[in-house]
């Protein structure tokens, strides 16, 4: 099995091969390739290429799915004795994307 570690927005995933993966917002329009150049390791069948800090011409090549909303959180900040509430919500945008080919 191929699959590789990458980062985007700050954060890792892993990337296998055709799965589908949900990445912070990305400014890419649906249907868009993205080439994602920020591998952080690379496993082909056993054998593991590791960076430092990236795996050098290492490529993770994705199609861009659509975008979607996570779940709403609420956020209620309260001082007691002091007449003082404040309720808000947020709903942070995803972008899901699929794996096409990982190479190098």
């Amino acid at each position: 099995m191929k699959y590789a570690i990458i980062e985007s927005g700050g954060k890792q995933y892993k990337a296998i091969e055709g799965a589908f993966v949900t990445v912070d917002r990305l400014e890419a329009e649906p249907g868009s390739e993205l080439t994602l150049d920020q591998v952080l390791l690379v496993v082909n069948d056993g054998s593991v290429s590791v960076g430092s800090p990236v795996v050098k011409g290492a490529t993770v090549k994705a199609v861009v799915v659509g975008e979607e909303k996570g779940p709403k959180l609420t956020v209620f900040k309260y001082r007691p004795k002091k007449h003082y509430r404040a309720k808000t919500g947020h709903r942070q945008v995803y972008t899901r994307i699929k794996i096409e080919a990982i190479e190098g």
